[in-house]
């Protein structure tokens, strides 16, 4: 029995530490970061894809959600060393909240494969980018409308998200 309650206490500090690990991870990503509004281009995406590859889809998420805590309670971690409520209410907000069904969503869809292959890890990743930009979309549309949403919040993302969705696939494939 003593033995038991050793292993699940070393499992549990262990994934503690994996989660702190991923949401410092994630707030490094979201340091590399190109000032735009009203949503800054940020690594943070691909950053928060590497550590759901490593960690699967429930520690994976638990790293972003512990990320989302930080910067609400003050930490610097949002891009450009931001951080509180203000960050993940206002038209940005979305995007950052969108991390955890992102993560979530690829984490899962990557358990399913076996096999890692290049297009696997990029269908998981696209999906998981789909639900954030959705999210991201949807909050950003309450602030400045649908159509310029749209204009601002996703166009200007397609290029840059294709590309480290590719990096993504390149380093989370195992062929």
């Amino acid at each position: 029995m003593i033995k038991a309650a050793s292993i699940s206490r070393n499992f549990l500090a262990s994934g503690l530490f994996q989660c702190f690990l991923g949401a410092l991870i994630i707030a490094l990503g979201s340091q590399i970061c190109v000032p735009w509004v009203p949503v800054p281009l940020t690594f943070q995406t691909l950053f928060v894809l590497i550590v759901v590859s490593r960690l699967g889809a429930n520690l994976g998420a638990l790293s972003v959600l512990l990320y989302l805590i930080e910067g609400l309670a003050g930490i610097p971690v949002f891009a450009e060393f931001s951080a509180g409520p203000a960050i993940l209410l206002g038209p940005s907000g979305g995007y950052l909240l969108g991390f955890i069904p992102a993560a979530y969503l690829t984490g899962i869809i990557l358990n399913r494969f076996t096999n890692r292959t290049f297009l696997s890890v990029l269908l998981a990743g696209l999906a998981g980018e789909v639900a954030l930009l959705v999210t991201g979309y949807l909050q950003l549309a309450h602030f400045i409308g649908f159509s310029d949403a749209y204009t601002v919040g996703i166009l200007p993302f397609i290029l840059g998200d294709f590309l480290k969705l590719t990096l993504f696939a390149m380093i989370a494939s195992k062929k």
